[in-house]
Parts: C-alpha cells; structure tokens; sequence
C-alpha cells in the first residue's frame, strides 16, 4: 500500500461509526483500499476510476445550529462543498481546498477537529454515475456571513436547522450525518 492510501486507510480506522451502515461503508472502504492504490479521480469523463475519494465539507454554525448547503447543478441536490481528492493529495488538504474554493473562505475545521466525522459509499446520480468513498469534514461557518459559492458548482445556498427531519433532497446519508453531527456538537 502507497503512503498516500495508507494514510486515508488509517484516517478510515480512525472513524467511530454511527450506525451499522456506517460501519458497513467502513469495511467496505478499507477492502477497496487494501486492493488498490488507484483511488484518486484522474478522469472526469467517464469517471476513472470508477471508485474514488471524495472530501465533504459541511459548513455548520454550531451555536445557531445550521448546516449551510448548496442546490448543486449537476446532481440537483442540496450538498455539502466539497469535491474529488487529486492524486496524492491528503483528504483534508482537499478539504481545504474544495472549501476555499467553492465558498471563497478560508476553511477553519475547529466544530469537531480535523479528522473527518462521517465517511460514506455512495453511487452517485446523474450522467457519467460512479461510486465515491466519502470522507465528511466539518468547517466553521458563521450563519450571518454572506458567502459566495462558485456558480459553476452551485446555483444557490441556504442554511438548514440541524434537524434531519426537516432536510432537503441530498445525498442519501445526510440525515445520518446530521444524527452524528448533532452528537457530536453536545459533546
């Protein structure tokens, strides 16, 4: 194993699952690691490989108790920031990246650290579909500042109450994120 796949491998181990699924999508993820060094999306179109990293960027005000998402273009969902890990690049390195990036803020990864909270396996939807390996990362934000999202990634942005019954059309664990987030914020 590369240095740079084992050093996601151990962020990986890292994680306390939520639930069962997460515990799931955790083995699932360290067999793929343990199978191959080709993680990290070198083509777009198709998707190549087929299986890769990905860093969430979940922009949370704790003390209002928010989660700032965008009505992503492609996907037509409301996500997180975030985006693909380049080769050789450490998860988080992306993180900051991809929230620089796509809100134009420094990120600050000070609500629960800077390891990720969550990880996922999901296929994604749309043209070119593939599976990304997920790691969520949870970024400082502050519900009164008015930040500007890349309008080629997103169309819009809103905060959302930390309440997964009330969230909007998104990826398909973000309730069980918002279930960990909660937790964790009344650590």
């Amino acid at each position: 194993m590369r240095p740079a796949t084992a050093a996601v491998a151990q962020l990986i181990r890292d994680i306390a699952p939520l639930d069962t699924v997460e515990r799931q999508h955790i083995e699932t993820a360290l067999d793929w690691l343990d199978g191959t060094d080709d993680v990290f999306r070198r083509i777009a179109r198709p998707a190549t490989p087929a299986q890769h990293l990905v860093s969430y960027v979940a922009v949370v005000d704790p003390g209002e108790h928010v989660l700032l998402l965008g009505s992503h273009r492609k996907s037509r969902l409301w996500l997180p920031m975030g985006g693909h890990v380049e080769p050789g690049e450490h998860p988080l390195e992306a993180a900051w990246r991809e929230g620089f990036e796509e809100i134009g803020v420094e990120p600050e990864f000070t609500v629960v650290g800077d390891a990720p909270l969550f990880l996922t396996v999901t296929r994604t939807v749309g043209d070119n579909s593939h599976t990304d390996v997920s790691l969520w990362y949870v970024m400082r934000g502050h519900r009164n500042h008015i930040y500007h999202l890349d309008p080629a990634e997103f169309s819009s942005a809103r905060w959302w109450e930390i309440d997964a019954s009330v969230l909007p059309e998104s990826d398909p664990h973000l309730g069980r994120f918002v279930t960990k987030l909660r937790a964790a914020l009344e650590k």
